[in-house]
């Protein structure tokens, strides 16, 4: 019981700027002065570059791990630019800190995921039995990002590459220790926590649709449960993060 809490913290400490994200988009869509000089999206923004700071300052994230999150925040936004240009979703808010539309503080929604990744790796000490190879990592993950532009003018690659991503993964093991202090390690399947992080995700999702971060057609009245078909979405978002953590982290990745 005691390693499975101190499990429970670790992973809490990794989600750290991710539950602070969430935290502050319920928090300002309940309680922001809607007549407040600094729009709501902009109070956002400057409160996520302040914990990025303080993470930084703190030691509880890495200049490694930060840079690696940077090169996520910056392909999260470009996807965003072209997300929100064909009518995927919209912020309907308006602010002063934002391209083409887009408020910056959504790049840090997508950096959440890759700190979430990059600093679970560390704190957990990640070690990995019959891991594919580095480059198959890569190769799924450009293809992800990718399928998320051009599924709009050719064929959806969603669910062959979440199948491709079963099949080549099937035999990987993820060897961890439960927290920095326990001794002792657990082992499980690689696809475990694939499966979970892109839940992980969708529930987040929900909870930042419900705070108005953003808003997808069918929610423009009123809020409405995301689609679980998102589902196949976020396991890609996940491969996407997990090949640009894995480029800080590829000395501990087992190749065949």
């Amino acid at each position: 019981m005691r390693t499975f809490a101190r499990f429970a913290l670790t992973q809490l400490n990794a989600a750290l700027f991710g539950i602070a994200m969430l935290t502050l988009i319920v928090g300002t869509f309940a309680f922001y002065p809607s007549d407040a000089a600094l729009p709501r999206y902009d109070f956002l923004f400057v409160c996520a570059v302040l914990i990025q700071i303080a993470m930084l300052v703190s030691g509880l994230e890495t200049w490694p791990e930060a840079r690696v999150i940077l090169a996520f925040h910056i392909a999260g936004t470009a996807m965003e630019l072209f997300k929100t240009s064909v009518g995927s979703w919209a912020y309907p808010e308006s602010n002063f800190v934002r391209l083409a539309g887009v408020p910056l503080f959504s790049g840090f929604m997508y950096a959440a995921v890759g700190s979430y990744i990059a600093r679970s790796w560390r704190l957990h000490d990640f070690r990995f039995e019959n891991y594919p190879s580095f480059a198959i990592t890569w190769i799924l993950g450009l293809l992800a990002y990718v399928n998320f532009f051009a599924h709009h003018y050719i064929w959806n690659m969603r669910w062959a590459l979440t199948a491709a991503t079963l099949v080549i993964f099937a035999r990987t093991w993820l060897d961890f220790a439960p927290s920095p202090q326990c001794l002792r390690r657990w082992r499980l399947p690689l696809l475990a926590p694939f499966l979970f992080l892109a839940g992980l995700i969708y529930v987040a999702e929900n909870i930042a649709t419900f705070g108005r971060a953003w808003v997808y057609p069918n929610q423009a009245q009123g809020w409405q449960m995301v689609s679980p078909a998102k589902f196949g979405s976020w396991f890609l978002l996940m491969l996407v993060s997990w090949a640009l953590v894995s480029a800080v982290r590829r000395s501990t990745l087992r190749e065949k």
